[in-house]
């Protein structure tokens, strides 16, 4: 993947959320691990914050270039959605 598009609703969601654009890009060129979800691909990665373990999800629509992020959100309910190690 060489590069990404947040849409205005990822972005609208990032806000709200208080997730950073540089969470959002590390999760994307950097995941634990992806699922096919609905159509899109979702990104996970693990990250801390304030000493407690949230999961990054990131979906994305891979089928045009570049990818766009469609929403992205964190929870703090890992084993739920996260398929790998912990």
């Amino acid at each position: 993947m060489k590069d990404i598009i947040i849409s205005k609703h990822a972005f609208e969601q990032m806000g709200l959320r208080n997730i950073s654009e540089a969470d959002v890009r590390n999760t994307v060129f950097n995941p634990e691990h992806i699922i096919a979800q609905d159509g899109l691909k979702v990104y996970h990665r693990i990250i801390q914050v304030e000493g407690k373990s949230y999961l990054f999800r990131i979906f994305i629509n891979d089928l045009v270039d570049p990818n766009i992020v469609v929403t992205v959100y964190r929870t703090s309910k890992i084993s739920k959605y996260y398929e790998g190690e912990i």
